[in-house]
């Protein structure tokens, strides 16, 4: 359940989880693991008015065994094209997780400040240096990009139930040709 973890610990992660379970943060569903509390996965609605709009991205958070005294490592489990976040690991960079950390900053916190990186990137700390410069030198690129991978890879999982079995191989084909042009990219 998350080892090595002090029972302050647990009970303050376990307050946070049932917190964000009640009232969830917009945009933000958190799903508990309840083999290891330390692993929190998350799904981020994308924002509206950015090229991450309609789209649905699972996350994950690893909390250290000194959590809170040092800060979780994030990571997007959905593939994604942003300046803050590595590809292929996923790595999320965002200062909240880094220098700014403060032990004071909670769960819903984090979700919150990684969701707001989907509206408000930072090319200046690029981890994927070709996003950070299509950012800053031309953004229309950036977004149709970006708006590509989301509508390859961050599919909402209603929109994945609701395909007949009819539609399946034609959505299939459309999706190895959009991957076919990624990869050309």
């Amino acid at each position: 359940m998350g080892e090595n973890l002090s029972p302050e610990t647990v009970q303050r992660i376990m307050r946070q989880l049932k917190d964000l379970m009640t009232t969830p943060a917009e945009g933000i569903r958190v799903k508990v693991n309840e083999e290891n509390i330390t692993d929190v996965v998350a799904e981020l609605d994308g924002p509206t008015d950015t090229p991450f709009e309609g789209g649905m991205f699972k996350m994950r958070l690893s909390l250290p065994t000194d959590y809170p005294n040092n800060p979780p490592k994030g990571f997007f489990v959905t593939k994604i094209f942003h300046p803050n976040i590595r590809q292929p690991s996923g790595e999320i960079c965002v200062n909240t997780l880094k220098r700014d950390w403060q032990p004071t900053h909670g769960l819903r916190h984090i979700l919150m400040v990684i969701r707001c990186l989907l509206i408000e990137p930072f090319p200046e700390s690029a981890l994927n240096e070709e996003a950070g410069k299509l950012l800053l030198e031309d953004y229309d690129e950036y977004f149709r990009r970006a708006k590509m991978y989301t509508s390859i890879h961050a599919k909402p999982e209603a929109d994945k139930a609701t395909e007949t079995s009819e539609d399946a191989p034609a959505s299939k084909a459309k999706k190895v040709d959009k991957k076919k042009s990624l990869r050309r990219l």
